[in-house]
């Protein structure tokens, strides 16, 4: 009896095991091929799942995106005060943080080697970072996306910090810092 493949959960679990992959060796520096002994599937295989080595990427940080949103608002959504959530949004980080570096690192590589155009252009990348800009928006109740921008601005500056080395940098006392320029800045605008 032919056993049943269910794709969509064979390609995430693919994608998981991509994600060490990236963060290891980075996007230039691996190929579709490597990236297929690495999983120890055929890179035929690989290639019915994901046309291209970009596709691929683009569906990690996809998937991965969605995982790390519903995360977030799952544990913040908890707090009714905007600073106890940036303050929830800081322990966050404390306990990610090896996970926020990599994935970081992971987003810088591939830039590193693409154009800034076709950055700017690619619909994958854009849908994330909206989605990244809707998560905001919702969790400070807000329809500012400058501000959205500002305060995703700050995190990823925050882990670029860390991917740094720069020891100290403390997440909870940075975001409890943002929680209350942005209460103080909100209640302004009333």
């Amino acid at each position: 009896m032919p056993k049943v493949v269910d794709h969509d959960e064979y390609r995430k679990e693919l994608l998981c095991k991509c994600f060490d992959l990236f963060a290891t060796k980075g996007y230039g520096s691996i190929t579709i091929r490597e990236i297929a002994q690495s999983l120890q599937v055929s890179t035929g295989t690989l290639y019915h799942y994901f046309p291209s080595k970009q596709a691929l990427f683009e569906q990690l940080v996809e998937d991965i995106s969605q995982q790390d949103m519903g995360k977030l608002l799952a544990e913040i959504n908890n707090s009714e005060k905007l600073e106890n959530k940036m303050i929830s949004l800081g322990r966050y980080l404390v306990r990610n943080e090896d996970y926020f570096i990599k994935w970081l690192y992971i987003w810088v590589n591939f830039c590193q080697y693409q154009d800034i155009d076709d950055l700017g252009s690619n619909s994958a990348l854009n849908r994330v970072n909206q989605n990244y800009q809707q998560v905001v928006l919702d969790l400070l109740g807000i329809h500012d996306k400058a501000l959205a921008s500002f305060v995703l601005s700050l995190v990823n500056g925050l882990i670029l910090e860390r991917l740094w080395c720069n020891q100290t940098i403390d997440f909870v006392e940075q975001c409890t810092l943002l929680g209350k320029m942005l209460t103080v800045y909100l209640g302004q605008m009333e």
